[in-house]
């Protein structure tokens, strides 16, 4: 087997001197000659701090190399942490799957393993590996630890949410909102809730991309370690075997982390990532798989924000595997995993240790739980709700729109007393798609309005053309396309328009006729806030990414450009 990175080192000429010099350092020889060179793409930074902990486990996945016969590569690559970036993260993970992607393609290596943690970076891992299609696998980050406040479990984003309501509520003080900061965050590891982060380890797993039985392990335990060590071998392996995600991830693969999204109760931002996924490996993946495959599969975790336990709980309570073996008979019996085998192989010994965390197939926390895709005139490319986190009562809604043209709009007038809202209140937040925003921020979710929280309302339909946190919950319909900065009807909606919203149906509608909507204009509010950069990535990212139901990826960067590289540097 020749390597790839001998491309570089072998041979005696200039080029080959020049590659193997600087990179010795005291290396011997035989480090560039026969010897896999594995890349660990590592998006550990101070400034995502879920990710921070990743240079401890990249050192045991360094171990695992060197065993295995390899020459352990770090790569740092562009982190994204969810919590601080402005505007939105989802702005940059086409610019960090880019980037990594071409750091692989341009340098030295045969395989790479890759760290991800916190929301955006194991997709745009993912998104990377498959377009320049070397040897791959993920380690995750992990949860962090449970926390708890005054007695009880404190999710991690969810407690955000539900605490800062109460606050404007004045059912918490100040003082107690506070106190429960430093409660939250107790340890390394990404979100506890079946957040973003949490649902991108598990659908990796289930995608296929990372070792069995790893996924949901919490950042500080010891395990993680030994897991990213055994994945360092592996890594080795994988390049030794010349498999490649193009080799091994199919549309089953697709379908098993569908019905694994949906059994979990994960995040709906998962929808665009594994859309994109799916994009930069070719295989034709639609928003309408997500539904025909997902909505009819059982809620079988009972994890915040749509139930009451955390991560460490899954993890304690038999992990991913567990919950799969509860719907072993939707799943594609043939898709591979990273090792080569089936991920069914993995799940006959898999148990339920707490019933209370994962339900058993008969006793599910909810029947037909995956996400549903709406049509309608409101919504001709499709939107999203997760049904698991709405108020099942709301599901079935008509109402009259309340309308904000802009995220400022929003803040603006959302807490004044004097607003015409009531609980019917259909809320619409437009202008945070792709290009209006720009990057589709998590605000779908908006705070309801004081003077109703006040009053003991705890949740409102509420549309937008943006995303949500995974962390939060509600009857939300989001990720609407076209987005109202690409023409969408959202844009054409004003308060006071009579709004439908019916999951059983799959609808959601506006109740005009086409020409009262074909005769309307955008109003200048809502068009002067969109978004209009003149240079950088944001301009570039404005004038090419696509909407959400196809994936939010970039248009020239979808599909796949290999590993090649024809031309030597000197």
């Amino acid at each position: 087997m020749e390597l790839r990175s001998s491309q570089w080192y072998a041979g005696e000429d200039r080029n080959a001197y020049i590659h193997r010099a600087w990179m010795r350092r005291g290396a011997p020889d035989d480090s560039f000659r026969g010897r896999p060179q594995i890349a660990i793409a590592n998006t550990a930074s101070d400034l995502t701090p879920c990710n921070a902990h990743l240079t401890g486990v990249a050192q045991f996945v360094k171990n695992g190399i060197l065993e295995a016969g390899g020459v352990p590569q770090e790569l740092p690559v562009v982190s994204l942490g969810e919590t601080n970036v402005r505007p939105t993260a989802m702005l940059w993970r086409n610019m960090a799957a880019m980037s990594t992607e071409e750091m692989l393609r341009a340098n030295p290596v045969d395989g790479v393993v890759l760290l991800g943690g916190c929301d955006k970076t194991i997709p745009s891992l993912l998104m990377a590996a498959a377009s320049v299609d070397i040897p791959a696998v993920v380690v995750p980050g992990g949860p962090m630890l449970n926390g708890t406040f005054r007695g009880a479990p404190l999710g991690c984003g969810t407690g955000v949410w539900k605490l800062s309501e109460e606050v404007r509520a004045g059912t918490l003080s100040q003082e107690d909102f506070a106190r429960s900061e430093s409660a939250m965050i107790r340890s390394a590891g990404h979100c506890n809730t079946m957040g973003t982060a949490s649902t991108m380890a598990l659908v990796a797993e289930a995608l296929g991309t990372i070792v069995p039985g790893i996924a949901g392990t919490p950042a500080s335990d010891a395990r993680l370690s030994e897991a990213a060590q055994l994945t360092g071998r592996l890594a080795v392996d994988l390049v030794k075997e010349g498999r490649t995600p193009s080799t091994f991830l199919t549309k089953g693969s697709f379908h098993n982390a569908i019905v694994a999204l949906a059994a979990i109760g994960g995040s709906t931002n998962a929808v665009v990532h594994l859309l994109a996924i799916a994009g930069r490996l070719g295989i034709e993946l639609s928003v309408e798989d997500f539904d025909r495959i997902g909505s009819h599969v059982p809620l079988l975790v009972d994890l915040q924000p749509a139930g009451r336990h955390l991560m460490e709980d899954l993890f304690r309570a038999g992990g991913l595997l567990a919950v799969l073996r509860q719907v072993k008979d939707l799943l594609d019996p043939e898709a591979l995993t990273i090792t080569g085998k089936p991920l069914v192989d993995y799940l006959d010994d898999a148990e339920i240790f707490d019933p209370e965390v994962i339900s058993v197939r008969e006793t599910p926390v909810q029947d037909d739980a995956g996400i549903a895709l709406l049509r309608g005139n409101l919504a001709p490319d499709g939107a999203i709700i997760k049904p698991a986190a709405a108020t099942p009562e709301l599901l079935q809604h008509r109402g009259r729109a309340l309308v904000f043209d802009s995220i400022e709009d929003f803040h603006e007038r959302i807490d004044d007393p004097d607003l015409e809202v009531d609980a019917d209140s259909v809320m619409i937040l437009r202008g945070c798609g792709p290009k209006g925003y720009p990057g589709m921020p998590e605000v779908s979710n908006m705070p309801l309005p004081t003077k109703l929280l006040e009053q003991g309302v705890r949740d409102m339909v509420r549309i937008c053309d943006g995303r949500m946190s995974g962390t939060a919950y509600g009857t939300v319909v989001l990720h609407v396309a076209p987005e109202a900065a690409a023409g969408g009807p959202l844009g054409l909606v004003r308060t006071g328009d009579w709004i439908v919203l019916d999951v059983a149906g799959r609808r959601l509608d506006v109740e005009l006729s086409a020409e009262e909507l074909a005769a309307r204009e955008p109003s200048a509010a809502m068009t002067g806030a969109f978004a209009a950069p003149t240079r950088g990535w944001e301009r570039l990212y404005v004038d090419h990414v696509q909407q959400a139901d196809t994936g939010a990826d970039l248009d020239f960067l979808v599909g796949a450009s290999g590993s090649e590289v024809a031309r030597e540097s000197h």
